[in-house]
């Protein structure tokens, strides 16, 4: 593909645009056993994460607070809590501020998106992020 002269400053460099082979990814532990993510952008500069999440079935998210909006779309599956359930095809976003435990009874593939890293409030994982 030939890039046209008068666009090559904005197609090259600090400008161009970042296409990610997802199937390429390696699926990465996080902090809670039974979700693994596969990160498409992170800025660790400002916190800005962009992942998808795997959750095996039963797993349990403990008690955390969104340190900013966060925005999650379900590709498959559910998540659950005390809230409501989001199911497949839907999405959810929480205001800053927002502490729940997320679960996941039959596992899930969810595409999430965060300003800041969420922080975990209880047991081994208190005062860790999520990265």
């Amino acid at each position: 593909m030939t890039i046209p002269k008068e666009l090559l400053p904005y197609a090259t460099g600090e400008l161009a645009s970042r296409y990610v082979n997802v199937e390429q990814l390696p699926w990465k532990p996080t902090p809670t056993p039974g979700i693994d993510m596969k990160i498409l952008l992170d800025v660790p500069e400002t916190g800005l994460l962009t992942a998808l999440f795997r959750w095996e079935p039963g797993t349990e998210l403990p008690l955390h607070e969104h340190v900013e909006i966060e925005q999650t779309y379900v590709l498959s599956g559910s998540i659950v809590d005390d809230e409501g359930e989001v199911l497949e095809g839907n999405y959810v976003w929480r205001p800053k501020g927002n502490r729940h435990i997320a679960r996941s009874p039959n596992g899930a593939l969810v595409l999430s998106f965060f300003l800041k890293p969420n922080k975990f409030l209880e047991g081994s994982l208190a005062g860790q992020e999520l990265k």
